[in-house]
């Protein structure tokens, strides 16, 4: 390049390393189709390597050890400036560490291969993923949703009622046979090319990378191996051609005359032999839409041929189909999805969970009531609460999702009851956690180690909201939208939920953080910048040491800069990271207010 990223912890990390001006940069020269030939110059910048050291460590898997046995502490152990050296030197004639296999357990009972790169090479691939994602996201069609930042599965489903819901009733499920494992090297390679990465060391690199030899197996021909950093983002480039190939049909189809809006081409196009059809794609989960069976069987077809030709890959005939969904059921992202017909005669969606993911579900809580009996601790109900609300979570996006959960709910409570007559009880703790979202239901409580038991059917449907392609985190405009759709994260509640307090505080501490970061709805207490696992400091507004307590009114959460500026006395260290937080005048008197409480002076 002549010209010099599971929602948000990436937005503050940029910020704290100054290099979101850098992503910014590369996003917008990806829009205007920029080539981009010296990418490793960034890759090595020492910015962005402690971005992407921040990055990993707070990721659960650092504390996982590649075959070299190290682990993101031997990395903790080196200076800035030597783990920038160290990249640079790897990066000049990268020859990647052997990969170690592990098998993960699937429900069905078979296993899952996942690739586990050393920290160190996790370290290197997490630098480019940071340097080409703003590139690639420029580029990626706006209906894929899987491994792309701001983007879930909620929002997949959204775009497909969305779509069910405008008479697209036909779907053209299609499987493709282990796709991670089959992906084409060259193809993936050439496709990057294609995209604007002319940077060949870079790609040399990558090339290097997906031939990383898996520990005991070989070296694959193959395939981008799961587990890895970057994959994800490869994965997403391979299917990205497939995505807008499928717009190219209807949307994106070339028309002769140059229409300033879209909604006046479509409405051209509908005048024409062409026929409508849509993608809305997760990871290589995807599904086709189309508004008639014959559209759709060709569709099947061209598909099939277009993978295997274009793609070189191939589908599982079992597994693919053409589904009506006024009659049948389409499976995806862990729902089963239909319309039905109303008594105005028009269609509404219907949606449950999967009877798998349902059965699932009821055994998992089954055996943590089996935890419970033989261990009746505050730990366990926690990690039975957490699975609760992580289930009501991520399912209530399911239109029926209420009956569903009142199935779960009887076959688990009968267990429940059974195996617990004996350590339950009437009395205990009603957290505000529980008062935020069980309150309105009035289920009968049920106390273990005097914590409530979270009720399984206290969920109700939640309608899945589309997301603008302008939501971006690398542009302002899209920060400032992705800012105002904002919600709590429950990734976070079920991670307080199930760990204890790192200082080993009281049960009344371990009960009101939860607390506060839900009566703060997951913001910093200061600056209203979304709190995440690795950036949040729980703050005692009177120390300990000076007579506070662990009860709720005292504890607020903060950022770890402005925790950093509540407790300094240091000038050298205020003056450091008020350059990062850089505070307005409201947030710095509240600074202010907590730093005379801890026995600081205030800061000018």
């Amino acid at each position: 390049m002549t010209t010099k990223t599971q929602k948000k912890k990436a937005l503050r990390f940029n910020e704290y390393y100054d290099t979101q001006d850098i992503q910014d940069k590369l996003y917008q020269l990806g829009k205007e189709n920029c080539k981009f030939t010296n990418l490793v110059e960034l890759i090595t910048d020492k910015r962005n390597v402690m971005l992407a050291y921040r990055t990993i460590k707070t990721n659960k898997g650092s504390k996982t050890a590649g075959t070299n046995s190290n682990t993101i502490s031997k990395l903790a152990e080196t200076s800035p400036e030597l783990l920038t050296e160290y990249v640079k030197i790897r990066l000049k004639n990268y020859i990647p560490h052997a990969v170690k296999r592990v098998e993960i357990p699937k429900p069905n009972g078979k296993t899952r291969p996942l690739g586990i790169p050393t920290i160190e090479d996790r370290l290197i691939q997490q630098c480019i993923r940071q340097i080409l994602e703003p590139i690639l996201e420029a580029k990626f069609y706006e209906h894929s949703y899987g491994f792309r930042p701001d983007k879930s599965t909620s929002h997949a489903i959204a775009r497909f009622y969305h779509l069910a819901h405008s008479g697209f009733h036909y779907v053209v499920d299609i499987d493709i046979k282990g796709f991670f494992d089959n992906v084409n090297h060259g193809k993936l390679l050439k496709q990057l090319w294609t995209l604007g990465i002319r940077d060949k060391k870079l790609i040399s690199i990558i090339s290097r990378m997906l031939k990383a030899q898996i520990k005991n197996v070989g070296v694959p021909s193959k395939g981008t191996p799961q587990g890895g950093i970057l994959s994800p983002l490869l994965a997403n480039v391979v299917l990205n051609e497939l995505d807008w190939w499928i717009a190219s049909q209807w949307d994106n189809h070339p028309t002769n005359y140059p229409y300033k809006h879209q909604r006046s081409k479509l409405l051209a196009l509908k005048e024409t032999q062409l026929k409508e059809i849509k993608i809305v794609r997760y990871a290589d989960d995807f599904k086709i839409m189309c508004k008639d069976c014959d559209t759709a069987q060709k569709i099947f077809m061209a598909t099939k041929k277009w993978l295997n030709e274009r793609l070189h890959l191939e589908i599982s005939p079992e597994k693919s189909k053409i589904t009506n969904i006024r009659k049948n059921y389409s499976e995806f992202l862990g729902l089963k999805l239909k319309v039905k017909k109303g008594k105005a005669g028009k269609y509404t969606n219907r949606s449950h969970m999967r009877d798998k993911a349902k059965k699932l579900a009821t055994e998992k809580l089954k055996e943590q009531i089996k935890t419970i009996q033989k261990k009746p601790t505050r730990e366990a109900v926690n990690k039975y609460n957490s699975m609760v609300l992580g289930l009501q979570n991520y399912y209530s996006m399911s239109t029926m999702v209420n009956y569903d959960f009142v199935e779960i709910a009887y076959i688990v409570n009968k267990s429940l009851l059974c195996r617990t007559k004996h350590i339950r009880s009437k009395n205990g703790t009603i957290t505000q956690t529980y008062q935020k979202f069980y309150k309105e239901y009035g289920y009968k409580k049920i106390f273990i180690a005097g914590t409530v038991l979270f009720p399984i059917a206290g969920i109700k449907f939640r309608e899945p909201k589309m997301i603008s392609k302008e939501c971006t985190r690398y542009t302002v405009e899209g920060r400032n939208a992705i800012h105002k759709r904002l919600q709590m994260n429950m990734r976070i509640i079920h991670y307080l939920m199930e760990q204890t307090s790192p200082l080993q505080g009281t049960t009344e501490l371990n009960d009101n953080r939860i607390s506060v970061y839900v009566a703060q709805r997951g913001k910093c207490k200061i600056t209203g910048k979304e709190l995440k696992i690795g950036n949040m400091d729980l703050h005692h507004v009177k120390p300990k040491l000076k007579g506070g307590s662990d009860e709720y009114k005292n504890l607020i959460y903060v950022t770890n800069e402005i925790h950093i500026l509540i407790h300094s006395s240091a000038k050298e260290t205020t003056e450091k990271y008020l350059k990062i937080v850089k505070p307005d005048k409201a947030q710095l008197n509240k600074i202010n207010q907590y730093r005379v409480m801890v026995g600081n002076n205030e800061l000018d």
